[in-house]
């Protein structure tokens, strides 16, 4: 069987198991997908890595569906799709981070004080649980992602150059294993079904690690990329990673200079062998709060040639509060 009778078949069993939900959903646009919730993320992870490469900077993304929070929902970090769940990572403040004067103990800040949040919700977007991750001054969850039977969570101190610990929380019975902590910031966690080893980011996504599960750093690398900073990924077969992220830009003198800012929202495929971003593209988009839709939690799914990218950029405090948005493109991706 070629890749693309492979191709057809994988969109004509999607289409067939998600239809009394997903197809309600889409088709009817936002308001229906308000009520009937978020389809499940069906699709293929072999297309996801083939339909992420053909996209660029002129891909039609269309959005189909918010789905609004009715809980309280902090600063959003992370998503994660685990079955009939949803997990939602986020950092309640209590006391903000102050910049010192000059570095302090290797500090560029003081710690501050917060709670880190793993909300698990339905489909429907109703809160099932609320976990509180987090020790001392390390209680800010990053991204987050779904291995097939954990979801992987790093907390972390609300600074640079600080400390973190990674937890993993079976889907199903949530139970939270502490795996092991880990020096310096780290603000988004996979794991890589390949090797079965752990790929985090720091702070910014200037650096990544690798750790095997005892939380042995078998290697660290520089990031090539100075598009974005990466805020939330996923693993993609084989030995893949999908991120998004967002970086902050200054507007010119007419527009109010370095005081006004616009964020910049993308999207990278990254080869978890070779440490080479091999595809990155511009995600400009915005939320009803105004933010770029990648500034934070996202995850993508493909299914045929259509990719469905949920992410969840806005506060509690927010604009329309958190609202889980969904948006759909077609691509046209290269088959061998």
């Amino acid at each position: 069987m070629n890749r693309s009778t492979k191709r057809i078949l994988t969109a004509a069993l999607t289409v067939l198991v998600t239809f009394a939900g997903a197809s309600l959903a889409h088709s009817a646009g936002p308001a229906t997908q308000q009520a009937a919730g978020m389809a499940s993320p069906h699709g293929t992870d072999g297309a996801l890595a083939a339909d992420f490469g053909a996209l660029d900077r002129n891909t039609a993304w269309q959005l189909t569906g918010k789905l609004k929070l009715n809980f309280p929902t902090f600063h959003t970090e992370g998503i994660a799709f685990a079955g009939d769940r949803v997990f939602l990572s986020a950092v309640q403040i209590i006391e903000p981070t102050v910049k010192y004067p000059q570095p302090q103990g290797g500090f560029d800040r003081t710690p501050g004080k917060g709670i880190g949040h793993l909300f698990v919700m339905d489909r429907a977007g109703h809160l099932e649980k609320d976990i509180v991750l987090g020790e001392g001054d390390m209680y800010h969850p990053g991204g987050i992602d779904f291995d097939g039977k954990n979801v992987w969570v790093p907390v972390a101190q609300y600074r640079p150059n600080s400390s973190a610990i990674i937890y993993r929380v079976d889907a199903s019975s949530l139970q939270v294993h502490k795996q092991f902590e880990v020096k310096d910031h780290f603000g988004g966690v996979v794991l890589d079904k390949a090797t079965g080893h752990l790929v985090g980011n720091t702070w910014g996504s200037r650096r990544f690690a690798e750790w095997n599960l005892a939380g042995t750093q078998l290697s660290t690398w520089a990031n090539p990329n100075y598009f974005v900073d990466y805020q939330d990924c996923q693993y993609v077969p084989e030995g893949k990673m999908i991120c998004g992220g967002v970086t902050n830009l200054p507007q010119t003198p007419v527009a109010g200079g370095t005081a006004a800012t616009y964020e910049l929202g993308g999207l990278a495929l990254m080869d978890l062998t070779s440490h080479a971003v091999e595809r990155e593209v511009p995600f400009q988009q915005w939320s009803t709060a105004g933010h770029v839709a990648t500034r934070n939690p996202l995850k993508i799914s493909a299914s045929g040639d259509t990719l469905t990218m949920y992410a969840a950029p806005d506060n509690g405090d927010e604009g329309n509060g958190t609202e889980i948005l969904t948006y759909q493109a077609t691509v046209s991706p290269t088959t061998s």
